[in-house]
């Protein structure tokens, strides 16, 4: 897989912003993707050093619309931690 398949999009929320300043960063990753794809995807993509990768796997909602039923699409998210020397990312452009 290429890089920007493996890396979605990145997580913002006000906890995820709050880690931030640990130089943790939360990304929306490919289901298929393991520790070492999301490592050296991020840091292709971003040039930083990564120190640390920790994956978080969750299942789909069950819905209803009606008296049809189904599930939500799986996901999977991961915390990627920089070494203390490394370049913070830029998510948001000033």
């Amino acid at each position: 897989m290429d890089a920007r398949d493996i890396i979605k999009r990145p997580v913002i929320t006000e906890r995820t912003s709050d880690l931030m300043a640990e130089k943790k960063y939360t990304f929306d990753v490919d289901v298929r993707a393991n520790k070492t794809q999301v490592k050296d995807a991020v840091e292709e993509i971003f040039g930083v050093q990564v120190e640390k990768v920790n994956i978080m796997n969750y299942k789909g909602k069950f819905k209803r619309m009606g008296k049809f039923g189904g599930y939500t699409n799986k996901r999977r998210k991961a915390i990627v931690k920089l070494t203390q020397d490394s370049k913070e990312i830029e998510l948001f452009e000033v």
